[in-house]
């Protein structure tokens, strides 16, 4: 069965082809890095992770681009409260930001381009829209003439007259038109700036996307996904800028995650009702947290509350008692040279659930009605489990060959499963490296040596680098 996802752009479900056979080139919108990351951001990162998983294991190569806006309004503001300079403060926030998707098992795009790392390109972009006249220079900056792009409002619906209906002119601005947006905006005094065409100044925001975008992925590429918050003004106003420039279309896919609500209203930092993802992690398991994300489709908005958190939390202990019973079974299993009713009624819930859970993520991703598929499997197996004496290995493997599909995908139990893989030599050797690691700060360094020489003569080097001890096979 073919991948349909949900395209903005044409509000309508589309069979998924990409633009190139094998490869798919994605882009989603990163944080701008003025304060702690919050659950409603961990809702659009852990989804966008697990579209990302999904298509990797229906065997595209995936190319993933998320940006850091490190230089913004909010964080020269932020910046002015602390006290702090706005670099200092970005890359604070930033490095803090990482963390936490590391703590929530995102996996990390393969480039995280900064705003600040490429001004020139930022620079040449306006440039070229100046020059293909769709951008004007006013008294406090460059900005985009919308009314000279006739596609305006082809992903959000809206009309140029709604925009302007009792809109102005600010005083002060230097825009012709009251819905034109800044590409480029001219120094203010204390702030950090940058040479340019139009004097020294600094990008606005809608246009650091359509640059680095492009840069990393090309004029044209699959997705570009973010929360629905951006839908309008930052990705209709990417779309025109971008397409302006090329003059043709940009991205063919557009995806929105829905808001995470708290009593009806968006978390928000600008509302004060949200929870950082720090906090989350201080009462529950990662996985917890991506399983409640989870339990809703991506599109759809999801509601916080601690009552959901902890049904949550169940439901994964659940799951994970499941694999424990098959690993407790798996000791008394024995080959199958026969098999009984409860191995064929076992066989076809695990078949079924395994089709559901397919049939579920080539439909938009629906990870809701995926996961109705994963329980009903660990049901199934824990009626067999208690239905005959001695368990057939078959049935167990493959109940935890779908297991090991749902971890891949879903970024749940994946400890589990290494653990499983790594084997007993495997868990010595790491015994071995933090005995040897606790010898070092204790300066037992004869004792620590002997380790190392020891474990060289069985064919495994260990390597001391930054980042920790890590060991290879070697041939002695």
């Amino acid at each position: 069965m073919a991948i349909r996802v949900y395209n903005t752009l044409t509000k309508q479900k589309e069979e998924f082809r990409p633009l190139r056979d094998g490869e798919v080139r994605m882009y989603v919108c990163g944080p701008t890095v003025y304060d702690y990351t919050h659950l409603g951001h961990a809702r659009t990162y852990v989804a966008f992770d697990v579209i990302r998983r999904y298509l990797e294991h229906r065997g595209y190569s995936v190319l993933m681009v998320m940006n850091f806006t490190d230089i913004d309004d909010k964080i020269i503001r932020r910046a002015n409260e602390t006290g702090e300079d706005p670099r200092e403060l970005a890359e604070r926030f930033l490095r803090l930001f990482l963390e936490d998707m590391k703590a929530l098992k995102v996996k990390p795009a393969d480039v995280y381009p900064r705003v600040t790392e490429h001004m020139d390109d930022i620079i040449e972009f306006v440039r070229k829209l100046q020059e293909k006249g769709y951008a004007y220079e006013g008294s406090d900056g460059v900005y985009f003439e919308v009314q000279r792009f006739s596609d305006y409002g082809k992903l959000s619906g809206i009309k140029l007259e709604e925009l302007r209906k009792g809109a102005r002119v600010e005083p002060g601005e230097g825009k012709k038109n009251p819905e034109d947006f800044a590409l480029w905006k001219k120094a203010k005094p204390g702030e950090p700036k940058w040479e340019s065409p139009w004097g020294e100044g600094r990008p606005g925001w809608h246009i650091e996307c359509s640059t680095m975008s492009t840069k990393y992925l090309g004029e044209s590429f699959d997705i570009h996904g973010g929360g629905n918050d951006l839908i309008f003004p930052h990705h209709e106003n990417e779309i025109a800028q971008t397409e302006a420039c090329t003059g043709h279309e940009w991205v063919k896919y557009w995806l929105h995650t829905g808001f995470l609500m708290v009593n009806g209203e968006k978390m928000s930092k600008s509302l004060g009702n949200f929870v950082t993802i720090r906090e989350m992690l201080e009462r529950y398991d990662p996985e917890v947290i991506r399983l409640f994300i989870l339990q809703r489709h991506y599109r759809s908005p999801l509601d916080y509350t601690e009552e959901g958190m902890e049904h949550a939390k169940n439901n994964l202990e659940r799951l994970y008692n499941t694999l424990e019973n098959i690993r407790v079974a798996m000791e008394r299993a024995d080959i199958a040279f026969k098999w009984g009713q409860e191995e064929f009624e076992a066989y076809e819930a695990i078949r079924n659930a395994r089709e559901k859970f397919y049939s579920a993520m080539d439909d938009d991703f629906n990870t809701a009605e995926a996961l109705k598929a994963v329980f009903e499997a660990s049901n199934a197996v824990n009626r067999y489990l208690t239905k005959v004496e001695k368990p057939k290995e078959s049935i167990l493997r493959k109940a935890l060959e779908f297991f090991r599909i749902v971890s891949e995908v879903f970024g749940i139990f994946e400890d589990y499963f290494r653990e499983q893989r790594a084997g007993e030599e495997e868990a010595l050797i790491q015994l071995l490296i933090d005995v040897r690691a606790q010898l070092r700060k204790e300066r037992n360094f004869a004792l620590a040596d002997r380790i190392r020489a020891e474990l060289r003569e069985m064919g495994i080097q260990l390597e001391d680098t930054p980042q920790g001890t890590v060991w290879k096979r070697v041939k002695v």
